[in-house]
């Protein structure tokens, strides 16, 4: 597991005038080597900014954008590096050429927005602490939900939501970097022209996850879950423009869209739920690059190419829809191993029954329906992807 830091750091002011650099070198290596606590390395205490404003000389110095973001202080992960290999396109050629995705770039221009100015910040969080709803929280229901105190109920739901946006926060980090190797890789100017809109999206939604963390979860960030990990390690280190695709476009970002058109109809905090929205409408234009440029890829793919494009397809399907279990944020709200292998039995059981929270029950229907219509629009849903398919537990229309 990457070492995590606690570092107190202000990333709008980062780059600070050269008068203070040596200053602020001296300050960070003060923080980052200090002895760190080791009785119970896996906690994230919260952590506030101390009373007076340690960062004012730096922002006194710089247009006022500082005085309207807050500082970020928060558990750090070191950064890592993925190998990547690929080939840049240098398109001579400017004019409009593939219509629709000339459109997309339009509209992705039309639909900007600024992440400090459209999200109501300052508005109240719910009144009794609730960020997501219960019935998002695996253990919602079971025998051992029911014995939690309502504290304790509360709590769970923060920590609960402060994993899951921290996994959807890192992979919109992981999408920025994919797209921004796309600009480069794909083909003609349209196809450039949207990627690089794309960059800036992901680069919004990496921000706006960051500070709602930061600023309605006591800046409680968690790491990359291992699937996660392994499926940007696969997209970021691959050279083929369509497999990124695949796994991004298609398949990541049709889970993004079921993911954050139900948590944007059932969050408690309103922040969340105008972030959420924000976030969707974004989601929904990227998976159209998708659909607009694997099809020519698909139906002029040989045999061997085609079990490939099946075979990478379904690899991002299972890393996407498996694997993700919130194990730090129970270990974080205090529930014994024991009660941990509880939830865990709990969650396998209602996923063999179906038996879901209404919630969940719209979200899996809308993802599989959402995810076998797009599959089989591109010529995806072959007889070697459905039994594949079935045992992930998606649901399939008959042949």
């Amino acid at each position: 597991m990457p070492v995590r830091r606690r570092v107190a750091r202000n990333i709008w002011t980062s780059s600070a005038p050269s008068a203070f650099a040596a200053h602020w070198r001296w300050f960070f290596k003060k923080i980052c080597t200090a002895p760190q606590p080791t009785s119970r390395p896996r906690s994230r205490a919260r952590c506030r900014p101390p009373a007076m404003d340690m960062w004012a000389p730096i922002s006194s110095l710089r247009v006022n954008i500082a005085a309207t973001i807050p500082l970020c202080y928060c558990v750090v992960m070191d950064p890592f590096a993925i190998p990547s290999t690929f080939t840049t396109t240098f398109a001579l050629e400017y004019g409009v050429s593939e219509v629709d995705m000339r459109r997309l770039y339009e509209n992705a221009k039309r639909d900007q927005w600024n992440a400090t100015r459209d999200i109501p910040w300052a508005d109240a969080p719910s009144p009794d602490g609730r960020v997501i709803a219960d019935e998002l929280v695996d253990i919602y229901g079971s025998p051992l939900w029911d014995r939690l105190p309502e504290a304790d109920r509360v709590a769970l739901n923060r920590h609960v939501a402060a994993w899951r946006l921290s996994v959807l926060m890192h992979g919109e980090q992981g999408a920025m970097l994919a797209c921004s190797q796309m600009v480069d890789i794909v083909q003609g100017a349209d196809a450039k022209f949207f990627q690089a809109t794309q960059v800036m999206d992901e680069a919004r939604h990496n921000e706006v996850l960051s500070r709602y963390i930061t600023d309605r979860l006591d800046g409680l960030k968690y790491p990359m879950p291992a699937n996660e990990r392994d499926i940007f390690d696969s997209i970021l280190s691959e050279s083929r423009w369509y497999l990124k695709t695949i796994a991004l476009q298609l398949v990541a970002e049709t889970f993004a869209v079921s993911l954050f058109k139900m948590m944007s109809e059932s969050a408690r905090d309103p922040v969340l739920g105008t972030v959420c929205k924000r976030i969707l409408q974004d989601e929904s234009r990227h998976m159209g690059f998708g659909m607009l440029s694997l099809p020519k890829v698909v139906s002029e793919a040989s045999e061997a190419e085609r079990r490939e494009l099946e075979d990478y397809t379904c690899f991002a399907l299972e890393k996407t829809l498996l694997g993700f279990f919130p194990l730090e944020a129970y270990q974080d709200a205090g529930f014994s191993p024991a009660q941990i292998d509880e939830a865990k039995r709990y969650r396998r059981e209602t996923a063999a029954s179906n038996d879901y929270a209404p919630f969940r029950k719209y979200f899996k229907r809308d993802l599989h329906g959402s995810m076998v219509a797009n599959l089989a629009r591109l010529g995806l849903l072959t007889d070697r992807v459905r039994p594949r398919l079935q045992k992930l537990g998606v649901t399939l229309p008959a042949s």
